[in-house]
């Protein structure tokens, strides 16, 4: 198994990707970046330039919902796999779907 280079994306709208970022490797497996975002279009942005930077696959937080895994993945297009940790109704957004708070 070669290196995979994955990314870790939550979204808060308080976040600020330049900060809110850090890294995790293991020797032989994984190269992991978890970055935080403020809405769904510097999602867009930024899954762009992680996959720029090498990234083959992103997983987004239970944050986002329907619209914004929509947006991500036309973002990164065929470039990386996009894929989702589920809450329909989030228990840190009032049970509500990111959807609401982030388009």
């Amino acid at each position: 198994m070669g290196l995979i280079k994955a990314a870790f994306m939550f979204v808060t709208p308080d976040s600020d990707p330049k900060i809110h970022r850090t890294s995790i490797s293991t020797p032989e497996v994984l190269d992991l970046v978890v970055v935080g975002v403020k809405d769904y279009e510097q999602a867009a942005q930024v899954a762009q330039e992680l996959v720029d930077q090498g990234v083959t696959a992103i997983e987004l937080c239970a944050g986002f919902g329907q619209i914004g895994v929509g947006k991500v993945a036309e973002a990164v297009g065929d470039r990386a796999f996009v894929g989702v940790v589920r809450f329909d109704r989030h228990p840190a957004l009032e049970f509500k779907s990111g959807d609401d708070f982030f388009v």
